[in-house]
């Protein structure tokens, strides 16, 4: 890190913490390694450190003004009510600094409305507060900033790739030296060897990444999608503080960009929130190729995020400074496990309407992959082909036999491709036909993987209640569509049958229990 010369930043850092620069209110300072936050009243003003790193350059002043600018271009896609503007911090006619004069430009900074601290979401996970329908709407903010982000195909694919990875050891290299008798931050050995097991995966999954690049899935995306950049902003999911300052770190692959948050949560031990957003991103885009890079894109976040702890502990001392070191190992470690993958495998959940098959593949899947299996959900699918959003009704067009079979037909071939790319995957369908248990079982058989087979049932009242009682849920089911399901013959079932009429942790320890997991 060298900072630029001169006093200047200092200069602009006194006036920002001053409360007469802010009417007289009290003045919070918040540091990141290349940012610093000052909070006064209901707003927030953000001053770039005047600082040069192997993937950033705020060393002049024209750097930095360029920075705020995009900054506030890129933020206003997500969170628009949070970024109000770029404001000149100038020379005064007294000599000292005010916000926006006629002076000169010293410096520059980005001004945003001041949100509670206590919603960030790294704080809500502390405080076990990401529930299922938080993280589904954190997911939902997430897939629209994709949706329209701008294509990017200039960047990402293999090279994107090759360059984290370099930029990662490269990062992490200057953390590895003893410094004035302080041990070093992270082991060389540690960085090597995960650098060459990285460039080995970025071998195997080029291909695939160059296709994606090609289908125009690198857009200008976030980022920096961690839970430190995600807030509630009148009570929804709002993100902010995306990359401004590198086009090779921000236009990437939209689930790279989406890994950031799932690596995030699972070295939080939040792996079953990881899962569910994982998901329900499958289920609103079902772009389920990208699972194929997963864990290189787990481990080149986990790597990032390692350099940025070895970073900010090379500035810190006692304490602090071993809490960062640690975690910079800690990440580390786990950059070097997601790339160790546990071996594909096929669970087929299956059962009439309100058996609860749905959610017991969702909780299931965390303990077949990391952050979990790919559920694949016949009632996604069938929107999907239909050309509908996954939250309206389809009509009796929807469910003629003929898209009935389309939809199982894209299910097997979906499920296939995952294996094929190395990735467990989770089946999700009513399967009441034992032609269709038996097509989902082949596509195991074909891709030599472990399959396992849940059937799940509870008495039709029960099942009529749970049926009523959904709220935002994909399937169409109603009563009736179970009054009709209970009249067919569904054959012999050897999948293992699960009695889904006791409490959810219950039923979901047998499920456990069936697959010895």
């Amino acid at each position: 890190m060298s900072p630029c010369p001169g006093s200047r930043p200092s200069e602009a850092e006194a006036f920002l913490a001053d409360p007469r620069s802010h009417g007289g209110a009290a003045v919070e300072r918040i540091d990141t390694h290349i940012s610093a936050l000052f909070l006064a009243g209901d707003r927030v003003f953000k001053l770039k450190k005047p600082i040069r790193l192997p993937f950033l350059d705020f060393s002049t002043l024209a750097a930095r003004k360029a920075a705020c600018e995009a900054e506030l271009e890129i933020n206003r896609r997500a969170t628009p009510d949070l970024y109000l503007g770029v404001r000149a911090l100038t020379r005064a006619p007294t000599g000292g600094l005010e916000l926006d004069g006629k002076g000169e430009a010293v410096d520059w900074v980005v001004e945003m409305r001041r949100f509670d601290q206590d919603t960030l979401f790294d704080r809500l996970a502390r405080r076990g507060e990401l529930d299922r329908e938080r993280c589904n709407a954190l997911t939902e903010a997430i897939a629209a900033f994709h949706r329209v982000a701008p294509v990017r195909g200039d960047r990402g694919g293999r090279a994107g790739l090759d360059w984290t990875i370099a930029t990662n050891r490269l990062s992490m290299l200057a953390h590895v030296q003893e410094q004035g008798g302080v041990p070093a931050i992270l082991p060389v050995d540690g960085v090597e060897d995960l650098a060459r097991l990285s460039f080995a995966a970025l071998e195997r999954y080029s291909l695939r990444l160059e296709a994606r690049r090609a289908a125009g899935l690198v857009r200008q995306c976030h980022g920096d999608l961690h839970l430190g950049n995600i807030c509630l902003w009148q009570g929804r999911p709002a993100l902010f503080d995306a990359i401004e300052f590198s086009e090779d770190i921000a236009c990437i692959d939209v689930i790279y960009d989406l890994a950031f948050l799932l690596m995030d949560l699972d070295h939080r031990g939040a792996r079953r929130q990881a899962n569910w957003v994982m998901n329900h991103y499958l289920d609103l885009t079902a772009d389920f190729a990208g699972m194929a890079p997963m864990p290189l894109y787990l481990s080149c976040r986990a790597g990032v995020r390692a350099h940025v702890c070895a970073t900010m502990a090379a500035g810190a001392q006692g304490a602090e400074r071993d809490r960062l070191a640690a975690d910079a190992r800690s990440y580390l470690a786990a950059a070097r496990t997601y790339l160790e993958p546990a071996a594909p495998c096929l669970l087929a959940v299956g059962g009439l309407s309100g058996s609860g098959k749905s959610r017991m593949g969702r909780e299931l899947a965390p303990f077949l992959a990391v952050p979990g299996a790919a559920v694949v959900r016949s009632d996604s699918l069938r929107k999907h082909l239909m050309g509908v959003p996954i939250g309206e009704k389809l009509g009796p067009a929807g469910y003629e036999p003929e898209v009935t079979e389309r939809t199982y037909q894209r299910l097997y071939d979906t499920c296939a491709a995952l294996l094929a790319d190395g990735r467990a995957a989770v089946a999700d369908a009513v399967f009441a036909k034992p032609e269709q248990r038996e097509a989902i079982e082949r596509v195991a058989k074909a891709a030599g993987v472990r399959f396992d087979g849940l059937w799940l049932e509870a008495p039709a009242e029960l099942s009529k209640v749970r049926i009523a009682e959904r709220k935002a849920n994909v399937s169409d089911a109603t009563p009736q569509v179970l009054e009709r399901q209970l009249s067919y013959d569904l054959g012999a079932i050897a999948w293992t049958r699960i009695d889904s009429s006791p409490p959810k942790d219950v039923t979901l320890a047998a499920g456990r229990a069936a697959l010895g997991v």
